[in-house]
């Protein structure tokens, strides 16, 4: 069956993007790369878990983006008690047909953003984890599958904030792409000053969820060669037998590798993936699969310590197009 990935459907999926990375600009004063990142997890059909401080604008972010995208949003404030049925939904009694209809929950819908995630303890925290890996839900025995496209965008505080939960690792393990969002840099956050007083900026629909649904389809189509493949493995493998590492990456975090770096390979206007794109997207999806050893986590040795080495000492060659 021939590509369906023409040099034109590659330049109009790189000129959307930077649409996107624009439209948020207008809303989210901070790195572009942190936008790339979204749409990244986007195309690779994953979700993303974004932490840092309380007021560093990551639900700002997050719902500048989802405007971007034309696509159905819902938002979710975890909290302490929060239930399983407050997100995937519940029967209630019909009164009038003395029936039980399902009330939907708000993980039935194109993004959902989940703040604060981790304030809920962990029983609700998992009843994300079907939605997640299989796009559906089951409630009360009965399977529904949820609408296309599905990703979920996470917020969460650092764990050594009070009232907070840590993540399973299960649950961890089902994010594609984890990122630390900082304090923003002395220029944006004078920007940040400067402007607070003024309306904000409405962001307007770029694509919409048909145009999502075939960018993702592209994506599955750029061309990875064998010797990325054995390169993956090998970084991933690195991390399984590294002395200060506890639990290494699994099979499902060299998938999500792939996949991402399929997604910014496209991005960036290609059909093919490189080297430099594993490389550059290691960091952001190995990391927070990696368990340290309590002697490694006591010196302050983190997931990024050792995706680092792995980068530095792992060899690749340069794949050959077929």
């Amino acid at each position: 069956m021939p590509s369906t990935l023409t040099p034109d459907r590659v330049a109009r999926v790189s000129q959307l993007s930077r649409a996107i990375t624009e439209e948020v600009g207008k809303a989210f004063i901070g790195q572009p790369t942190i936008t790339e990142a979204l749409m990244i997890a986007l195309l690779a059909r994953g979700h993303v878990l974004i932490e840092g401080y309380p007021g560093v604008a990551k639900t700002t972010l997050v719902k500048a983006f989802s405007g971007t995208l034309g696509c159905h949003f819902r938002r979710i404030q975890f909290t302490p008690d929060l239930l399983p049925s407050d997100i995937t939904g519940t029967y209630i009694l019909d009164m009038r047909t003395n029936t039980f209809v399902l009330r939907e929950g708000p993980v039935f819908t194109h993004v959902l953003l989940g703040d604060e995630i981790n304030r809920a303890p962990a029983k609700t925290q998992s009843a994300l984890l079907e939605a997640m890996q299989e796009h559906q839900v089951t409630i009360e025995g009965e399977t529904r599958t949820l609408a296309e496209p599905f990703i979920v965008l996470a917020t969460q505080n650092p764990i050594e904030q009070e009232g907070t939960y840590p993540l399973p690792e299960a649950q961890v393990d089902r994010f594609l792409i984890k990122l630390k969002m900082g304090y923003p840099s002395g220029a944006d956050e004078k920007r940040m000053l400067s402007t607070y007083d003024k309306p904000p900026i409405p962001v307007r629909p770029v694509v919409g969820p048909s145009d999502v649904l075939e960018m993702q389809a592209l994506t599955q189509e750029v061309f990875v060669a064998e010797e990325l493949l054995d390169y993956v493995i090998g970084l991933v493998a690195f991390t399984r037998s590294h002395a200060r590492v506890y639990l290494g990456a699994s099979p499902r975090a060299g998938l999500a590798l792939i996949h991402a770096s399929k997604a910014m390979a496209l991005l960036r206007g290609r059909d093919f993936v490189l080297p430099d794109d594993v490389r550059n997207l290691a960091a952001l999806v190995l990391s927070h699969r990696i368990l340290m050893t309590p002697e490694a986590e006591l010196e302050g040795q983190t997931g990024n310590h050792v995706v680092a080495e792995a980068v530095d000492k792992v060899g690749f060659k340069m794949p050959k197009r077929a």
